[in-house]
């Protein structure tokens, strides 16, 4: 068993359904990664899933209980890099912490 790894990296962040209302593709994001402390890297929204992660899932929650609790839901966000990266060892499963500039 193997894992293929493509060359182009992006990001897929997991935003809240009430932080999306401004957003859209095209917009800047500033990219922390955890590895490289200071460093900022530069991306920009590439598109937005049109369900939310729950939605998209293989095995959905099937809460049925009975009572009603809102909860809000997470909608996945393609985020990809606008600069050379290569020089950095960015893998799969890496802490990120995207901030999209939205106005």
């Amino acid at each position: 068993m193997f894992a293929i790894v493509p060359e182009k990296m992006w990001i897929v962040a997991n935003f809240k359904e009430t932080q999306l209302a401004n957003m859209k593709p095209g917009q800047p994001v500033k990219i922390k990664i955890d590895t490289y402390g200071g460093k900022k890297f530069k991306g920009k929204v590439d598109s937005i899933q049109r369900s939310t992660g729950a939605r998209a899932s293989l095995f959905p929650p099937e809460n049925a209980v009975g009572s009603y609790v809102k909860i809000v839901q997470r909608v996945p966000v393609k985020i990809v890099f606008t600069e050379n990266i290569s020089k950095y060892n960015i893998v799969p499963g890496m802490s990120v912490v995207p901030e999209v500039k939205v106005k």
